[in-house]
């Protein structure tokens, strides 16, 4: 899998896990994001051994995160992207969206998917769309998952 390390000014992003600090991730995850809410640490931990992760740190702090899950070959799920409210504003989501979708390793999927109650506009930018029909896609989900552990 191809490193990426990119720094602009006093912010780099980075796909080393090594670079991630886990419990910042998880302390926006568990609390503050609204789509995983009490996620478990370990549950974290695993999802993110797992995907390729994208790093946003000003300095050696870590303000921001995006993972991706992936065969690498067909399709890719976009998730649990955030830049910390402090930082946001400053083009730092379009910055880690684009090291996202210029991956090499994520070059010529058939498919991305996204789930997002917000930011549509900037996912828009990178040619996300509404489902053209929604009647095809089906799931199961449970809300309740992280309540139970």
């Amino acid at each position: 899998m191809k490193e990426i390390n990119f720094s602009f000014g006093d912010f780099t992003i980075t796909t080393n896990k090594n670079k991630l600090d886990l419990h910042a991730i998880h302390d926006f995850l568990s609390k503050k994001s609204g789509w995983s809410d009490g996620i478990p640490f370990e549950t974290m931990k695993t999802s993110i051994e797992n995907s390729l992760n994208f790093g946003l740190f000003y300095k050696n702090i870590q303000i921001g995160f995006a993972r991706v899950i992936s065969d690498f070959a067909t399709i890719g799920y976009l998730g649990d992207i955030y830049v910390l409210e402090e930082y946001r504003g400053r083009g730092l989501s379009k910055a880690l969206m684009e090291q996202v979708m210029n991956h090499p390793n994520l070059q010529g999927l058939r498919r991305w998917i996204l789930l997002t109650s917000t930011a549509e506009w900037l996912y828009e930018k990178y040619n996300f769309t509404k489902l053209p029909n929604p009647e095809f896609y089906m799931e199961l989900y449970n809300p309740e998952v992280y309540k139970s552990n």
